[in-house]
């Protein structure tokens, strides 16, 4: 196949150059976990610390583990985190298009281009050659001794002629070493021995993600390159196919993955939480993000104990020196914390707004305020999914033990919380306005004239009026919100019981 220099010329000459450029390059298998979470974010801060581009590309080459709207939950996850990208499929730029199977017929021209360096050669192995076979990227890899067979031209030709279907693989050097250096483990050298003539070509005319990836990279004029520490092992071949083409090589940074715990990464499989997962649960996004910044990264200098960064604080703050070559353990405590923090530090109304779909999930009585609901919970929350069942017990009354009404701390017990719900009825029923203010000046007023600590008159009031050892607010708080009438039924149906 004959090559067009002028074809080649043209693509180099659309590489914009002069900054950097930075991509996030998910393939779209249905949901984004937390690995591939970091990586965007990431790579979407070194492009933003240096007033780069940041580039959204699908990697769809693998065709058989696409799912069915996955690259609309890329979408939706990007924006809702705020990583917003510069150039990608759904808004264009000047070297599109941005989905992997869309420039499928670049892939073949830039082979070919590589056949004729030498660099790389068609391949017509079958399985009753091969001395071992491999699956990569669903391709299988036929290997003679560790090496592909490399068949004389005139071999290649006969094949040709018959319509032998072939795949085009790499042709590593035989013999010597290759040195590659990364941001954040430093040079690396292996024996050129060791490497297999990967498949860039699959004979269904689409690319490997191992040669796709490279072609993309330098035609979209990548200058760092952000992936996970797995990938490590295959940097040796991207190198050699970097220098054979005659090409700048891209900073890689490689980051070590999030584990689950010292032996196991995180998992989709094994039940690990992706992203979508995370605020299905009731983490706030900004506190994911946080959270997952520092989950291998942390700030230098004079920040180096700060913890809590806004997306903005992080574009200050980030540098790929303070990426770590160790692995980071998820931990969903800590994430907990985070996620209290934030939750805390949004504004009444805006912890209201966040909060209103769960406290609907129990509290359907459309009388009760969710407002008022909310403030008894925003000091007192982790994770917004632990709503419901904290406030259960306004929509209806559980069912609970006369024992619930003893508690030394409080000096209460069965008889002497009956006489305070004897005290307490008359006094609140007489109330002419219910109001917090109102309903907390007769109860301690109320106390004092019976000459017994608050608490001894306060516990068995809440018990009757919410059924719960536990709750988000004060006996005050939740006489209020259940009003008058409701509170008055509960505490005679708790009297009845205790007597």
């Amino acid at each position: 196949m004959p090559i067009d220099k002028a074809f080649f010329d043209e693509m180099e000459a659309r590489i914009p150059k002069g900054k950097v450029r930075t991509r996030f390059a998910p393939s779209p298998t249905g949901y984004m976990h937390v690995g591939n979470l970091r990586t965007a974010l990431y790579t979407w801060l070194i492009a933003r610390s240096h007033g780069g581009t940041f580039i959204l590309r699908i990697e769809d080459t693998d065709q058989g583990r696409l799912v069915e709207g996955a690259v609309d939950v890329i979408y939706k996850t990007m924006a809702e985190c705020g990583l917003d990208h510069d150039e990608g499929p759904d808004v264009g730029g000047p070297v599109g298009p941005y989905i992997q199977t869309e420039r499928r017929d670049l892939y073949g021209k830039y082979a070919e281009l590589l056949i004729e360096k030498g660099a790389a050669y068609r391949c017509f192995c079958n399985k009753e050659d091969a001395a071992e076979v491999d699956v990569a990227d669903g391709v299988s890899i036929h290997k003679y001794d560790g090496r592909c067979s490399r068949l004389s031209e005139a071999e290649i030709q006969a094949n040709l002629d018959a319509g032998k279907p072939y795949v085009i693989r790499q042709k590593i050097p035989r013999g010597g070493t290759t040195t590659f250096h990364d941001a954040i483990f430093g040079d690396i050298t292996v024996d050129n021995e060791t490497l297999d003539d990967q498949v860039l070509i699959k004979s269904d005319g689409l690319p490997t993600y191992n040669f796709a990836n490279v072609i993309d990279d330098h035609l979209m004029g990548i200058t760092h390159v952000v992936r996970g520490s797995e990938y490590l092992s295959s940097a040796p071949k991207y190198n050699l196919l970097y220098e054979a083409f005659g090409w700048e090589i891209p900073t890689y940074v490689h980051c070590s993955p999030v584990m689950r715990d010292a032996q196991n990464k995180m998992s989709k499989r094994h039940g690990d939480p992706s992203y979508e997962d995370l605020i299905a649960r009731g983490y706030l996004t900004e506190a994911v993000l946080n959270y997952v910044a520092l989950l291998g990264w942390s700030p230098k200098g004079e920040l180096a104990e700060q913890e809590v960064f806004s997306l903005q604080e992080l574009v200050q703050a980030f540098d790929i020196s303070g990426i770590s070559k160790s692995p980071a353990i998820f931990d969903i405590v800590k994430l907990d914390h985070f996620n209290a923090i934030y939750l805390r530090s949004l504004s009444p109304e805006d912890f209201a707004k966040v909060a209103e779909p769960y406290i609907r999930q129990s509290v359907k009585n459309p009388a009760l305020s969710v407002p008022e609901i909310a403030a008894l919970l925003q000091a007192r929350c982790e994770r917004l999914s632990d709503i419901p069942e904290k406030v259960d017990f306004f929509d209806a009354l559980p069912a609970y033990g006369k024992e619930f009404y003893v508690n030394k701390k409080s000096k209460t017990d069965e008889s002497v919380s009956a006489r305070m719900l004897e005290a307490a009825i008359p006094v609140l029923e007489a109330l002419p306005q219910w109001t917090s203010e109102a309903i907390h000046d007769a109860l301690i007023g109320l106390a004092a004239q019976l000459e017994v600590k608050n608490a001894t008159l306060m516990w068995p009031v809440r018990i009757a009026a919410a059924g719960k050892l536990v709750t988000p607010g004060g006996a005050v708080e939740i006489c209020h919100i259940l009003g008058k009438e409701e509170t008055l039924r509960r505490l005679n149906a708790g009297l009845s019981k205790l007597q």
